[in-house]
């Protein structure tokens, strides 16, 4: 199963696209959207545009401004989606069992430590993510839309 996004062409180079894709919210077809608190912001936050560089593919002939179609497999999106969440709640929690349990801080030493590992976990993973941003992209399938 693949997962697919619209993006349109913003610019053209000779081994890769610069595109850019409209960031969505989870919500948007409810009937409560105008009085939920996540339908409000997503209306707050509705001009949010992402942009990327994907490798451009062989023997299509693009153009700035034409849409096309991204497809990435689904296996891939769930792994990464792990990465970025499964694993710094799992150093928040590793940190705070090795500080109270096997080195005896006090809970604030610990809270604190904890919840700093925490976040460095975030740079390191997304300084990761960057060095596999080119896997990633070889994996996305780029059509053309009609």
């Amino acid at each position: 199963m693949m997962i697919r996004e619209r993006a349109e062409i913003i610019a053209l180079h000779d081994d890769y696209l610069t595109v850019s894709t409209e960031l969505k919210s989870g919500c948007g077809g409810c009937v409560q959207q105008n009085s939920c608190g996540a339908g409000i912001i997503s209306k707050a936050f509705a001009d949010r545009r992402a942009q990327f560089i994907v490798q451009r593919p062989a023997g299509l002939t693009l153009a700035v401004g034409e849409q096309i179609e991204l497809a990435l497999p689904q296996a891939m999106l769930t792994r990464f989606s792990l990465w970025v969440y499964g694993a710094p709640l799992l150093v928040l929690l590793l940190v705070a069992l090795v500080g109270q349990l096997i080195l005896g801080w006090s809970e604030g030493y610990v809270i604190i430590s904890a919840l700093v590992s925490f976040g460095f976990s975030f740079v390191l993973i997304r300084q990761w993510l960057k060095l596999r941003d080119v896997q990633v992209s070889q994996l996305l399938q780029i059509q053309q839309i009609s």
